[in-house]
């Protein structure tokens, strides 16, 4: 499991032009299913998420988790982080799980993100989304969850 994390002052998502899930402050995140990948892995990743500390402290440090900044999480399930190019120039995603389990893993991610309290809003699994987003800082984190 791939997530890519990025801290945001405001993101919009839109399908088919018509708004679908906004927010504030908070993180964007670009969440990928590994062929594998359990419900265990899933527990992992969204446990390190909701603790990052990545927003700026009084003392302009990073030091502030979500929570703590009262921020959101628009989380879009995203299979090509599991692109594989080192043969040719048009990716495999041979690793990207299986839609129907991969949409299962997202929607489990999704309920335990809220358990910790955080606002979650999502896209459309699946769709082709379109993600207009205000990165601050910009901080970017990548988490693999083989290495977590």
């Amino acid at each position: 499991m791939k997530a890519v994390i990025q801290r945001v002052s405001e993101a919009t998502l839109k399908v088919d032009g018509k708004i679908i899930s906004q927010i504030g402050k908070g993180f964007v995140v670009y969440f990928g299913v590994e062929k594998g990948d359990d419900e265990a892995v899933c527990a992992k990743i969204c446990k390190k998420i909701s603790a990052l500390r990545i927003f700026e402290d009084q003392n302009g440090k990073m030091n502030l988790s979500l929570r703590e900044v009262n921020g959101e999480i628009l989380l879009v399930s995203q299979f090509t982080l599991f692109a594989d190019c080192a043969k040719g120039n048009r990716p495999s995603f041979f690793q990207a799980e299986q839609p129907e389990r991969a949409d299962q893993i997202y929607q489990k991610a999704c309920q335990l993100l809220r358990e910790e309290e955080i606002v979650v809003k999502t896209g459309i699994f699946g769709a082709d989304m379109k993600i207009l987003q205000n990165n601050d800082g910009p901080v970017t984190i990548i988490l693999n969850s083989k290495e977590l």
